[in-house]
């Protein structure tokens, strides 16, 4: 009798394991991964700066923003402070349609002047959030796109 419960304990285990065991590994092979723009090219970018000094003024406050400029292929960066600790930066190729509204070499960037807490792409008239870069209005597949950002010692470091 004991080894019959001690037999149907271990098998109810075994069964309980190998399933935990499958669903875990649908959960590592089934998380979406972000999908690579293929519209902008790669683009490298590590920069590091204070922005509690003078210089980075709008980004003494929360809610503040301003453009940095940055190599070809970007357009620039806009960054924003979202909270004390907390910085986002993002591209301001417009994600979707970037060579659209292009004359010659001089193609059209995101803006937020105007528009805050949004940046619109002033060429097909999509708004994207500053927050997390996503779609507020508008038509578009892609958010825009968005550099790492760390906080740490009052300096922002932005990098991908």
């Amino acid at each position: 009798m004991i080894d019959f419960i001690t037999h149907t304990i271990r098998s109810f285990f075994r069964k309980r394991l190998v399933c935990i065991f499958v669903l875990m590994l649908g959960l590592m092979w089934g998380c979406d991964k972000e999908i690579r723009n293929p519209n902008i090219p790669e683009i490298f970018l590590n920069v590091t700066l204070d922005p509690n000094s003078t210089i980075y003024q709008p980004l003494n406050t929360v809610g503040g923003w301003m453009y940095l400029t940055s190599e070809v292929p970007s357009r620039g960066i806009i960054v924003h402070r979202v909270t004390i600790d907390e910085f986002v930066a993002f591209d301001r190729i417009p994600p979707n349609e970037p060579d659209r509204c292009c004359q010659g070499t001089v193609c059209t960037r995101l803006l937020v002047d105007g528009y805050y807490p949004f940046a619109k792409d002033t060429c097909t008239q999509t708004m994207y959030s500053l927050l997390d870069g996503s779609i507020f209005e508008g038509e578009g597949r892609y958010p825009m796109i968005r550099y790492n950002t760390l906080y740490s010692g009052g300096l922002l470091r932005i990098f991908n």
